[in-house]
């Protein structure tokens, strides 16, 4: 036990800041993750999961030691979500990809509608709101000013909308998580989380070719038929 506790709180020291391994180990996976969903891989899922799980335990700092000393409840929380979310993703990717030739990505992108659309947008102006006022009644173990439970809410409710709209394979899940990475970046540098706002900014670039990939699939591919049950697949939403 002695070991894998030394293992699991093992640290490393970056220009005088303690950081924990599984911060850098988990946010390795995720990015590994966002490289193999640009490419449209089945295996994009589970990497991401493991990246998740390090990550909370990184970021519920009042359960898990961390070098930070306190809490960011919507990061931790988001990773839970991020989990759930990742599994009907791939149990998606999966289905669709039975129904493709061998070899090739398991979906084919789309926009999503302009009625999908507005119905994503309401959902997360009425999560957003009421994502802000949990995180302030539960509070973070140490005293934030208001702007930082909007940003932590914003960061948690955008995260799942860019994870759900990548498993329904809609392009404008990398737009989504544009607008996440520019909170997100300032907000987890702030509150000295460093290897996640690094890789936040270095995510930036990947996303910015992921959109350009995913767009221009968008254009040239034929639509597969959905998932049984999902309904029939637009060919172009925007």
């Amino acid at each position: 036990m002695d070991v894998w506790n030394d293992i699991f709180y093992a640290e490393l020291n970056v220009f005088g800041h303690p950081i924990a391994w599984r911060e850098v180990v988990g946010n390795v996976f995720g990015f590994g993750s966002a490289i193999l969903g640009m490419r449209r891989t089945v295996w994009a899922w589970p990497i991401g999961i493991i990246g998740n799980a390090l990550l909370f335990t990184v970021f519920m700092g009042v359960w898990f030691a961390n070098p930070q000393e306190h809490s960011l409840f919507g990061q931790a929380a988001r990773q839970v979500f991020f989990i759930a979310t990742s599994v009907y993703g791939w149990w998606r990717w999966q289905q669709s990809r039975k129904t493709r030739a061998k070899g090739a990505p398991a979906i084919t992108p789309r926009w999503a509608t302009r009625a999908e659309r507005v119905v994503y947008l309401v959902a997360v102006a009425v999560l957003v709101v009421l994502t802000q006022w949990i995180f302030r009644a539960v509070g973070l173990g140490w005293e934030a000013p208001s702007w930082y439970y909007w940003a932590d809410a914003w960061i948690f409710v955008g995260s799942i909308l860019a994870t759900y709209a990548m498993a329904r394979g809609w392009v404008d899940f990398w737009l989504v998580w544009i607008a996440v990475d520019l909170v997100g970046v300032p907000l987890l540098w702030h509150s000295g989380y460093y290897p996640s706002a690094v890789m936040y900014a270095v995510y930036g670039g990947l996303v910015l070719w992921g959109f350009v990939v995913w767009r221009k699939a968008a254009r040239e591919e034929t639509p597969e038929p959905a998932v049984t049950g999902a309904g029939p697949v637009p060919a172009e939403g925007r």
